[in-house]
């Protein structure tokens, strides 16, 4: 069992960017888990957490950029749909196929709105 505020204590210490890192990471993470090898339990909780960070995010994202709090609130909702559906979407590689594609897609789109690739080459630079 997670105990959702301890970790919820743990995320909010970190900056907006570190936080998208995160959800892009599990994202990431929901991309590569989408096989037959992986238990279902494991990308339903994946799904879950990235809920939760999304809603540990997005209201502090609203007084940064509005369009990316709305973007991830749109992302919130499509979890939520592929989380209650999980069993069905996991029997049907059409749908599993699909899922893989967006969930990678989004994954990108939240790490470029982190920042945090960029911020890395600046200092490299």
């Amino acid at each position: 069992m997670t105990d959702w505020t301890k970790k919820q204590e743990r995320f909010l210490q970190y900056n907006i960017p570190t936080r998208l890192g995160h959800l892009a990471t599990n994202l990431a993470r929901i991309k590569s888990f989408c096989d037959d090898v992986t238990p279902q339990d494991v990308v339903a909780s994946l799904l879950k957490e990235s809920l939760y960070f999304i809603e540990w995010t997005a209201p502090n994202m609203v007084q940064i950029d509005i369009d990316q709090a709305a973007e991830l609130v749109e992302l919130g909702r499509t979890l939520t749909r592929w989380l209650f559906s999980w069993e069905k979407i996991r029997s049907d590689a059409t749908a599993l196929t699909q899922v893989q594609a967006e969930v990678g897609s989004w994954s990108q789109r939240v790490l470029d709105m982190s920042g945090l690739l960029s911020e890395s080459i600046s200092k490299a630079c």
